[in-house]
């Protein structure tokens, strides 16, 4: 027996177990299905999970047993809503298939795990915030506050490229505001484009855009900036303009959720510390 040979009837083991597994584990209640009398085995059986996934009996009980059959990616993703599957086993479940596993919806509204506010917590002299695909700020430390003023906005305006151009404080406070401006809309257009029809983000680029000429014109452009690192430059009142270098950090790939760090270079690092956390 070659090797592809073995590595593939392993595969399908491992894929029957797996399947065979996360039926057992969800009941029958939590799918809407009526239950009389006593049942031999936990959770689903195979005639459940195969007629609420659309499939008939046999062709899924073949796919159960490891069985040599096709599967497209729309049953497998029927399947995974039966078996209330979370995007890491539904990536495993794919690659068990032997099938690409298609993009996730991108998502602009997340939720913050513990670890980033512990991050936080800990750089109390770099400002730091999280951001989702939207931009919208959804957490920050004391030093990101104190530079960016986020606990000043309103909730729905928290967000940094509306502050960018909205914001006539950071407008002022980004030295020069049109070079910098200009490279945080290009990186948000890479981010733009991983959810072009999100009503969300689109309502935010098109008030934007009524609102700010500059805007409108170079969001009709075609520049775009993949980077997530570089310097910029803020004009701080005590200290004049002092450059910052930073980088962001992925959190939640799945959820596009980020971790945005600011640390200040040169001579003014002692003084920008201070200012921070005054």
């Amino acid at each position: 027996m070659s090797t592809s040979t073995r590595r593939l009837e392993r595969t399908r083991t491992e894929l029957a177990e797996f399947l065979r597994s996360r039926r057992e584990r969800i009941s029958p209640q939590e799918v809407g299905l009526t239950v009389s009398g006593r049942r031999r085995t936990p959770g689903l059986r195979r005639e459940e999970v195969a007629a609420l996934s659309g499939v008939g009996i046999t062709w899924y009980t073949w796919l159960e047993q490891g069985r040599d059959i096709g599967v497209s990616a729309a049953f497998l993703d029927d399947l995974c809503k039966v078996l209330k599957l979370d995007a890491a086993e539904r990536r495993h479940l794919y690659l068990l298939t032997q099938k690409r596993l298609p993009k996730e919806p991108a998502r602009t509204a997340c939720t913050v795990p513990p670890v980033a506010y512990d991050l936080l917590s800990r750089l109390p002299e770099s400002p730091s915030y999280v951001l989702n695909l939207k931009w919208d700020v959804l957490a920050w430390n004391e030093a990101a506050d104190r530079l960016f003023a986020f606990s000043d906005q309103q909730a729905e305006q928290r967000n940094m490229l509306w502050m960018v151009f909205a914001d006539e404080r950071l407008r002022a406070r980004l030295s020069p505001w049109e070079e910098q401006a200009r490279q945080i809309l290009t990186s948000f257009k890479r981010d733009f484009a991983h959810a072009p029809q999100d009503t969300e983000i689109i309502a935010l680029t098109e008030n934007l855009s009524r609102m700010d000429p500059t805007f409108k014109d170079w969001w009709k452009r075609q520049d775009i900036d993949g980077k997530c690192s570089g310097r910029r430059t803020f004009d701080v009142e005590g200290l004049g303009e002092v450059e910052l270098t930073h980088m962001t950090m992925t959190l939640e790939s799945d959820k596009h959720l980020r971790f945005v760090y600011y640390t200040p270079l040169g001579e003014s690092a002692e003084a920008f510390g201070a200012w921070a956390t005054a």
